[in-house]
């Protein structure tokens, strides 16, 4: 009687314990989740942008090989706070235990209010422009609906319809949305390997391509301009890159983190690194570099027709929506764990930090981060918004890493059990190269990232109204 009497207060304080979230991401789909989320759009539209900036083939390429060493450099660095504070919310967390709340804060506000909601309106809207071609009897293009200069066409529908699938999923358990987007992932990397192995091997292409300098592509400029159009260049590579962070956002959800998000980052980066040379030395092969850089937005369509023929066009459109679908199960994952870690530090709308107890996912975190996505699809403010933040993403990283120098000096104790490689050459150079690179830009693009340190601005009000009513809580 007695022992069962002492059992039972323990088993009423275990019903009491709140739901948390479980650490069911194996190393393979941690990998998947980074190499998926940055594997987006990016790789079939940021061509044009790159070829536009630089003046010979070796250098398009050489831009992206110099996105994934830079990218690298922030990973051994983020490997080291991710393996001190393996939670949800990753850098929003270094950030915090390195800077405080206030900066930690304006990273969160930035993630859900542009990354997160403008960048996956982006996504399901790509999604839905190529979805829309394959099946047209979905009529895409027709208005349904006009009020006032605005109007609700059948794009819109498909990219929400797609955008709430994939949230539904992610509320009902974590194994089910890890299934759904490795499955779409793996499609989309067996659908690109086809593109770039059957490119070379029976595509109509020219190696001469490789060494044919597109001198009327770009003015003659002195070695400094040439560097800065470099710089430029880096916009859209970060830009394609950007997902490798994804993997800190869910670590609170990774099964031995300590051991797996170090290896994750590593091989992720590294993947998605071969993916996009590859795929960018198939468009060269397929076009010269002027006609990259004069060419169509989606250098991919213009390249495969090159290589194959105009009817490979339905093929690509599946391609690129099934790489949409993909990307968008990834980032839809990993943002909604920032969300809810700044919830649970009182920052952020108190139900948020709620975890469902039979499903053990931040379902109101993902419900806000959909109707949120939603909302910026409809009104079309979403590409506007995303390209004013990408400056500020960048800004972000170099806080993050920036942290792990402020760490080693108020924490010197502290566990680590992976330290960051090359310290503190490697994120140190990182620091310099992306602050220089900020300062280019500003140069080079003055509105765009003024506009994003505005963006980011904005949050200040929530900060001060959330932090007075923790501290009234209290």
């Amino acid at each position: 009687m007695n022992s069962i009497s002492a059992a039972e207060p323990h088993a009423a304080v275990a019903e009491r314990e709140p739901p948390k979230l479980i650490r069911g991401l194996t190393l393979t789909d941690t990998i998947l989740l980074l190499v998926g989320g940055s594997v987006g759009s990016g790789v079939f539209l940021t061509a044009r942008d790159i070829a536009g900036n630089v003046s010979h083939p070796a250098i398009f390429l050489l831009v992206w090989v110099a996105g994934a060493v830079i990218t690298l450099f922030a990973c051994f660095a983020c490997a080291e706070l991710g393996t001190m504070f393996p939670e949800a919310g990753g850098q929003y967390v270094y950030v915090r235990e390195a800077f405080g709340d206030l900066v930690a804060f304006l990273y969160g506000w930035m993630i859900f209010a542009v990354m997160m909601g403008g960048g996956n309106a982006t996504i399901s809207m790509g999604f839905a422009h190529y979805f829309s071609a394959l099946v047209p009897a979905l009529g895409g293009d027709r208005v349904l609906m006009r009020i006032g200069g605005w109007q609700l066409t059948g794009l819109h529908l498909i990219a929400i319809s797609a955008n709430a699938l994939i949230t539904w999923v992610n509320m009902i358990g974590l194994r089910k949305a890890v299934t759904l987007q490795n499955v779409a992932n793996w499609m989309k990397f067996a659908a690109i390997a086809a593109f770039v192995v059957l490119g070379f091997a029976i595509g109509k292409g020219s190696w001469s391509h490789f060494t044919a300098a597109s001198v009327a592509a770009l003015p003659s400029m002195g070695m400094w301009p040439a560097l800065s159009r470099f710089g430029v260049a880096l916009i859209a590579v970060f830009w394609a890159y950007d997902g490798w962070e994804f993997v800190s956002w869910a670590a609170g959800e990774v099964k031995d983190p300590r051991r797996n998000l170090p290896r994750a980052l590593l091989v992720g980066v590294i993947c998605v690194a071969a993916i996009y040379i590859s795929m960018n030395a198939a468009y060269l092969y397929a076009l010269p570099l002027r006609g990259i850089a004069e060419g169509e937005e989606t250098t991919a369509r213009a390249a495969a027709v090159a290589l194959f023929s105009p009817a490979i066009g339905q093929w690509l459109s599946a391609l690129i929506a099934l790489s949409c679908f993909g990307a968008l199960s990834c980032s839809t994952l990993s943002g909604a764990r920032v969300h809810y870690a700044m919830a649970k530090d009182g920052l952020f709308f108190k139900s948020v930090a709620k975890v469902h107890p039979k499903w053990h996912t931040p379902v109101n975190s993902l419900i806000l981060q959909f109707i949120w996505s939603a909302i910026l699809t409809l009104t079309g403010r979403y590409e506007q918004l995303f390209t004013y933040t990408m400056f500020m993403t960048v800004l972000g990283y170099t806080f993050t890493v920036a942290g792990l120098f402020a760490l080693r000096w108020k924490r010197p104790n502290a566990e680590r059990p992976y330290r960051c490689t090359g310290y503190p050459a490697l994120p140190g150079l990182y620091v310099i190269v992306t602050a220089i690179w900020a300062l280019n830009v500003v140069w080079q693009r003055p509105v765009e990232s003024l506009a994003g340190i505005g963006i980011v601005a904005l949050g200040i009000p929530g900060y001060l109204y959330w932090r007075r009513n923790r501290a009234v809580a209290q």
